[in-house]
């Protein structure tokens, strides 16, 4: 994630260009003014170079948002593990995938929808670039450092941090080769 300091990458040398989370939202004006232009802006850039993209949480709200789609504050943000229903012949696993976000897509009628949550959209896919909004890998030793950005946010919504914690290590072997499995699934994986 860029913040108004970074420099902009080139794209330049790359296969593959992977946008990943962010505790901010594509809609927040203040981001959107000091660096999500240049997101996008780089996203368009993979486009025309045929370099296929892939998006992480905020990747994929940044992926919605560039292909058309809507992004949203939530009435009911997804903070812990939660079953996914395939969609689409997909081959996504059910889970759980792990989910930390306060926000939803609404997806455009160019992308195909890969999987549901709740009735939310979370992985989908356009030719080349695919997204999804939950978090496929977690390091379970950082987990709780991965929470902290967002911890109180999580207590106010009921969450009980030290329960996800260690839930979280108990589903991180399976979920690191759930995350194998997505990224064989992802269209980039097999460019030549």
């Amino acid at each position: 994630m860029m913040n108004e300091n970074s420099v902009t990458p080139s794209l330049d040398g790359y296969d593959v260009f992977v946008i990943l989370g962010s505790k901010s939202a594509v809609y927040d004006k203040e981001v959107e003014q000091a660096w999500f232009g240049r997101e996008i802006e780089l996203i368009a850039e993979a486009e025309r170079r045929d370099i296929p993209v892939f998006g992480i949480c905020f990747g994929a709200q940044a992926l919605c948002l560039y292909h058309g789609g809507i992004v949203e504050r939530s009435n009911e943000p997804e903070i812990g593990w939660y079953d996914v229903e395939a969609h689409n012949d997909s081959g996504i696993a059910t889970g759980p995938w792990f989910e930390f976000h306060f926000d939803h897509c609404l997806l455009p009628e160019s992308a195909q929808l890969w999987a549901t949550s709740r009735a939310r959209c979370r992985p989908f896919v356009w030719d080349e670039t695919s997204a999804c909004s939950f978090i496929p890998r977690l390091i379970t030793s950082n987990s709780r450092t991965g929470f902290a950005s967002g911890i109180e946010e999580a207590r106010d919504f009921g969450v009980d941090v030290g329960a996800l914690v260690e839930q979280t290590k108990l589903e991180t072997p399976a979920a690191r080769e759930r995350a194998a499995d997505l990224v064989d699934l992802f269209p980039g994986a097999h460019s030549d």
